[in-house]
C-alpha cells in the first residue's frame, strides 16, 4: 500500500536531528517500524557492495538439502522456486577496506538519535550482523515474532515492545541496511503494521502468508536506505522475484541491560568481548555499542552526539554515567570490586 509506505519514511536531506524526532516517534509506535531514507552515500552503497562481491564465496546457501536452514513452507508464496536464501557472516571481522560501512552502522549519526529514542541510551549489540542475499525466486522467510509471539500467542518478554510516560522501549530491535532497491512487488523484507500492540496469535495461515495478505506490506525502499523495526513487530521475507540479487545487511540491538544474543560470551576465554577484528579502526561511540550489558550508572560510555562548526552531526565521542565514586569505594571494600 503506497500510503503505508509514505507514512513510515523518513528523508534526510535536511539536518541531521540531534533527538528523535516527534515524526519519527509517532510513525514508529504507530507501526512498528519506520524507514529512513538515504543514510548510506552512494559511495559507500558501492563500497558495500563491492566488499560483499568480493567475499561472496563465503555465501552459505539454505538449500533444500538442508531442510532444517528453511524459513518458509514449501509451497506456499514466501517458499519461492526452491533456491534458497544466501547467508554471509564475519561483516565486522573482515579488513577495514571492507569493513567499515558496515562498522559505521553502529553509531551513525543519523541511526544514534533514534538508538536513543527506541532503546535508550548505553544501546549495545545484541547479535551478529550478516549479509542477506537472496537471487531470483528465493525463498523469503514466514511471518515471526511480535510482542504477542504470531504463532504460540505467548508473551515475547524478549522482544517486546513498550510505552510508557512517553518513552519508546523495544527489547530488540532489527535494522536493516538496504544495498539493493526493493521497489514494489520485488519482495525481501515484509512487515504486519501495527502488530507490536496485537494481543492475540496470528489466524492460521497468516504466517505462511496464504491469508489475509493485504495486511502484509513489503515496504518500498531504495539502497542506503534503514528500515529499523522492533522484534515485536511481526515480520518476515517474501520470495524475491527481480533478476537481480536482493542484498540486505541486517543488524540487532537491544537497550543496555537487555540481552537476547550471546555471542558477546566468548565461551573459550570467559571473557565478555566480541573477536578482537572487529574493534579495528572503530571510534569510541562505535566500541561503546560492543559492551556487555549492565546498567548505564555503573560507568557504561553513553554515545555523544555533538554538530560540528559545519552544521554536520557526529558521534565519536563518549561520556559516562556513574554513582559517585564513596559507593564504589563502599563496594570494592565489601565485594572486592567496585561494580557489585
Amino acid at each position: 500500500d503506497p500510503a503505508i509506505a509514505m507514512t513510515t519514511t523518513i528523508d534526510v536531506e535536511k539536518e541531521y536531528p540531534l533527538q528523535m524526532t516527534d515524526d519519527e516517534r509517532y510513525l514508529f509506535d504507530l507501526n512498528g517500524f519506520v524507514i529512513i531514507r538515504n543514510v548510506l552515500t552512494p559511495d559507500e552503497i558501492a563500497a558495500a557492495n563491492a566488499a560483499i562481491d568480493r567475499k561472496q564465496s563465503g555465501m552459505i546457501e539454505r538449500s533444500e538439502d538442508t531442510p532444517a536452514l528453511r524459513n518458509a513452507m514449501k509451497g506456499t508464496s514466501f517458499y519461492g522456486n526452491g533456491t534458497g536464501r544466501k547467508d554471509l557472516g564475519g561483516v565486522l571481522e573482515w579488513e577495514l577496506e571492507d569493513s567499515e560501512v558496515f562498522k559505521s552502522i553502529l553509531a551513525h549519526p543519523r541511526l544514534v538519535p533514534l538508538f536513543h529514542g527506541i532503546l535508550g541510551k548505553g544501546y549495545r549489540m545484541d547479535h551478529l550482523p550478516f549479509v542477506i542475499a537472496q537471487d531470483q525466486g528465493a525463498e523469503g522467510f514466514a511471518l515471526h515474532g511480535g510482542t504477542i509471539d504470531c504463532n504460540s500467542g505467548e508473551y515475547n518478554p524478549e522482544l517486546a515492545y513498550t510505552t510508557h510516560n512517553g518513552f519508546i522501549r523495544s527489547a530488540l530491535l532489527g535494522c536493516n541496511v538496504m544495498l539493493t532497491d526493493h521497489d514494489e512487488g520485488y519482495g525481501g523484507f515484509c512487515v504486519v503494521p501495527g502488530s507490536h500492540k496485537s494481543n492475540f496469535k496470528m489466524p492460521d495461515g497468516m504466517v505462511n502468508g496464504e491469508k489475509y495478505k493485504e495486511f502484509i506490506i513489503q515496504p518500498k525502499t531504495k539502497a542506503g536506505d534503514v528500515v529499523l523495526f522492533s522484534e515485536g513487530t511481526v515480520h518476515g521475507a517474501m520470495a524475491w522475484t527481480p533478476e537481480t540479487q536482493r542484498r540486505v545487511c541486517l543488524y540487532r540491538f537491544g537497550p543496555a541491560t537487555n540481552v537476547y544474543g550471546r555471542s558477546y560470551f566468548n565461551e573459550q576465554t570467559g571473557q565478555t568481548m566480541w573477536p578482537d577484528k572487529m574493534y579495528e579502526g572503530l571510534n569510541d561511540a562505535q566500541k561503546a555499542v560492543l559492551e556487555p550489558p549492565y546498567a548505564n550508572r555503573l560507568d557504561r560510555p553513553e554515545i555523544v552526539l555533538e554538530r560540528g562548526s559545519d552544521g554536520k552531526v557526529v558521534a565519536e565521542k563518549v561520556t559516562y554515567s556513574s554513582r559517585n565514586e564513596r559507593k564504589k569505594q563502599h563496594d570494592q571494600q565489601l565485594f572486592g570490586t567496585k561494580y557489585f
